[in-house]
This record gives C-alpha cells, structure tokens and sequence, in this order.
C-alpha cells in the first residue's frame, strides 16, 4: 500500500498581468489549511479557525522598500456540532460572505483554498513593485478563552467594559493556550518585482 504525501499548508500570491494591474488586484491562494490533525481535532471541539489575510503593494528603493497600498480579510471556519456541519465565512470590512456549510472538513478546506482577488492595484510609478502575502492562523485565540473563562464563571456578558485584562493576565492566558495545544501559525509569499509599461 504506497503512503500518501504529507500535506503542508501553502499560501501564494500571483500578479495580475502588467496590463491589468492598475485595473485589479493579485490572487491568492491559501492549500491545504487544514492539514494535520492538530487543528481538526480543535476545531472539532469546537474552537473556532481564523484566517487573517494582509495584502501589500511595496515598491521597491534604492535602499528601502516601501508599502504603498494594503488590504486585509478574513475567512473563519467553525463547527456547528448540531449540524454536524463546518461553515466557512469571508469577512471583508465588516461585511460577512458566506463560502458555505459543509458535512466534510475537506469541503471546508476546498473554500478556504478558493482563489481570491484582493483590491490592492499597482500604481504606474517608475519604481519596480511586487506583492506580499501575510497569512495568520489562529485557533484557540486568547478571545476564545475569555470567553470559556466567563462561561465558567456563569456570566453571559462581561463583567466590565474596557481592558479585559492585565498584561499578566494575558500572559497567563497565552500559557494556558500553549498548555491546551492551540495552534498559531504564520505563512508569507510574495510575488517577483515588476514594472508597469
């Protein structure tokens, strides 16, 4: 029986053509999100998955590069065990999209992986340009634990409005989300410099 491949996470970025680039953005891909059993056994526990893209524009200096346009969203997966569902949502400037629900967490990676055009142009300027991807993975968030601790502690909102916490609270926290085994991960990808005509 021949083993199967080990699947890594793999996010890419691809310029639109030199024609095209004042008239829209790059694309980007993000494979095999899922991958491993580390963040599906999370998710089927029922913390929530987040990806949070950033798209830059950067020209680049003589001696510095420098960001000329961004853009960022992000695509939130969860379980829904009375459904027995994985919904996958896109928010962009507050405004959610949904990429649909489905019985297979296969599915939920086949959206996240769904080709996305970012509105991030190219300005004509005489320096060359290129885009940079920025992909943060997140489950287990210190949010999520806020949440668990108001939960035990029977509260429906919280106690107070404002700083949640101290920076040794938070410390603690990011411990106990390391203890518990959640998973952060970042991935970058850019695209080769290119000149407009």
């Amino acid at each position: 029986m021949p083993l199967h491949a080990q699947r890594h996470p793999v996010v890419e970025v691809h310029a639109p053509a030199p024609a095209m680039a004042m008239l829209e953005g790059p694309v980007v891909t993000a494979r095999d999100m899922l991958a491993g059993s580390r963040i599906r056994e999370l998710l089927a526990a029922g913390f929530p998955a987040q990806f949070h893209f950033q798209v830059e524009l950067w020209s680049q200096g003589r001696w510095t590069n420098d960001i000329e346009r961004r853009a960022e969203y992000d695509v939130k997966v969860r379980y829904i065990p009375l459904d027995k569902v994985y919904e996958v949502v896109q928010m962009t400037d507050g405004r959610a999209l949904s990429l649909g629900r489905f019985a297979r967490v296969e599915d939920a990676e086949a959206a996240i992986a769904r080709p996305t055009r970012a509105p991030v142009t190219a300005r004509r300027i005489s320096r060359r340009q290129y885009y940079q991807v920025t992909l943060d993975v997140e489950v287990l968030s210190l949010r999520d634990l806020d949440e668990v601790d108001r939960w035990l502690r029977g509260e429906i909102e919280p106690a107070f409005n404002g700083n949640a916490g101290t920076v040794v609270t938070r410390g603690l926290k990011t411990l106990v989300a390391r203890v518990l085994g959640g998973e952060k991960r970042e991935y970058e990808a850019h695209t080769e410099p290119f000149q407009l005509p």
